[in-house]
């Protein structure tokens, strides 16, 4: 796996520029002054080809070339360049080998001027301050590398996390809304064949319920995301539609149902959809009463059936654990009672 890019680039070629011109300025002979820029200039083409994939091989590369850059320097900086290789070292071998590098940089410096002579104190203290400011950015650069990285994969992780939600989400709203115009097409279609004979006006009106069934039906199917986004039909669209002489549907709405925001509007709209599929398919309920009050931003609805109940099958079946996701995902909560006789679902969703 290839090392990561190395942070804070600038720092090696400032001070190759640095040390570059107080060489050159120190006028030193043409031979001697071309022998120190040829070695700086290498070493600033090293820290080029390391800067966005660092490579171990270099590090002898950047030795070498300090050693050319000291036999001809003039300026008495050279020590400055030492720090480059353990700045360079510190995102390629880490910093226990950074340190080791930086002392071993101060300990060949310092037998370097007791070689040559002189008081050279100064110039130690400047590379040892030095070295603990790079080392020091460097550990900074690093750090902050780091929790980019971890952001970037706490990003994909929630960026994957909101791709299944939007999947499950579309799992339910494909269920709800396809599954009960199914539910309703089938129902209406065995109403007009009933009444095909004693009545013509119901089972003409069972036809009519059932063409805009099957209409609705095949908008959200064409277009289920564009369906989703939009506003959901108003409850007493889903009551009169849903209503036959096989199910009677009483509603009471307290507030303004438009007002709601839009997530919260649906969430309402899909609980009393599947409540009512719920209560025509498994029920067999002959009347359901929906209650909904939307005052004060808040809402909540309660569609209770006087049918036979639910089945241990679908009491906890994907409509409902689908309601259920909807619902917490906006801070609601959801209940079911069931019993011998009738089904009571109670859906309560917080003002924001």
């Amino acid at each position: 796996m290839p090392a990561p890019a190395r942070p804070v680039q600038w720092v090696p070629f400032l001070l190759c520029a640095a040390v570059l011109a107080a060489g050159l300025a120190a006028r030193p002979p043409l031979a001697q002054a071309a022998g120190f820029a040829a070695g700086v200039l290498g070493l600033a083409g090293v820290e080029w080809l390391d800067r966005h994939r660092p490579r171990r091989v270099l590090l002898a590369a950047r030795l070498a070339l300090l050693l050319v850059v000291a036999a001809f320097d003039r300026s008495g900086l050279t020590g400055a360049l030492f720090i480059v290789v353990p700045f360079g070292a510190y995102f390629t071998f880490g910093r226990r080998v950074a340190l080791a590098l930086g002392l071993g940089g101060a300990a060949a410096l310092a037998g370097y001027y007791a070689l040559i002579g002189g008081e050279h104190r100064s110039d130690l203290l400047m590379y040892a301050v030095g070295l603990v400011l790079a080392l020091s950015m460097a550990a900074v650069a690093v750090g902050e590398l780091h929790a980019r990285t971890e952001l970037e994969a706490a990003m994909r992780d929630v960026a994957g996390l909101s791709a299944a939600q939007e999947r499950n989400r579309l799992a339910r709203d494909i269920h709800d809304s396809l599954g009960h115009h199914l539910t309703a097409i089938t129902v209406q279609l065995e109403k007009a064949e009933a009444f095909r004979d004693r009545d013509a006006a119901a089972a003409h009106r069972a036809i009519a319920d059932a063409r805009w069934s099957a209409r609705r039906a095949l908008e959200e199917v064409r277009d289920s995301v564009r369906a989703l986004r939009d506003a959901p039909l108003s409850l007493h669209d889903l009551a009169r539609h849903a209503a036959d002489e096989r199910m009677r549907i009483s509603l009471a709405v307290d507030g303004d149902e438009e007002a709601l925001d839009p997530p919260v509007r649906m969430a309402v709209y899909r609980a009393a959809q599947e409540a009512l599929t719920n209560a025509r398919r498994h029920g067999a309920a002959g009347a359901v009463s929906i209650v909904a009050d939307f005052r004060a931003g808040a809402a909540s609805l309660v569609v209770a059936d006087d049918g036979v109940g639910l089945a241990e099958p679908h009491r906890d079946g994907f409509g409902l654990q689908g309601m259920r996701e909807r619902v917490r995902l906006l801070g609601g909560t959801v209940s079911v009672a069931n019993a011998d006789r009738g089904v009571t679902v109670t859906v309560r969703i917080p003002g924001g």
